[in-house]
């Protein structure tokens, strides 16, 4: 029982920061993520739709800017693995969730005992970031150490 109890939270935990994709076009062998550009409006030159890319932030990222950061990079990661050099952003949507606390008591009786019980349940879980974008590949794309108005690496910060 308790081994089926551990499969079935590590299946939720995995699935709780999963990316997913839905192919449109044709995809390309995969490419180093650090390849694949992030697009918030269509590129100058001309691209081909490869898929439909959605992502979460995961049920432990706390910080808007840790959230915004995660989803990207779960999408551009996704991408990386289709052949897209870019990902062309939708948007952004908070979920629901968030803290909360609840109270419960209960008793009763048995054989002439009485009994009783309290407890407090408390959840701290932030509300999870949810994005979409399109994968892409881009046909003449700028050199990556010119990426225009349009386009930005969105490479995570170094310590």
């Amino acid at each position: 029982m308790s081994r089926t109890l551990f499969i079935a939270l590590f299946a939720l935990a995995l699935s709780a920061c999963a990316s997913s994709h839905v192919i449109t076009g044709r995809p390309r062998p995969p490419v180093p993520v650090s390849q694949v550009r992030v697009y918030f409006a269509p590129p100058p030159s001309r691209y081909e739709e490869i898929a439909l890319l959605e992502s979460n932030s995961g049920a432990f990222t706390y910080g808007e800017q840790n959230k915004m950061d995660s989803v990207v990079g779960k999408l551009r990661a996704e991408a990386a693995k289709l052949g897209a050099n870019g990902v062309l952003f939708q948007g952004t949507q908070d979920g629901y969730g968030g803290s909360g606390v609840s109270v419960g008591a209960g008793g009763g009786s048995f054989g002439g005992r009485h009994y009783s019980g309290g407890g407090v349940g408390v959840s701290i879980s932030p509300r999870q970031k949810f994005a979409r974008g399109v994968a892409i590949y881009v046909l003449n794309p700028p050199p990556m150490n010119d990426p225009g108005p349009q386009a930005r690496p969105l490479d995570p910060p170094r310590n």
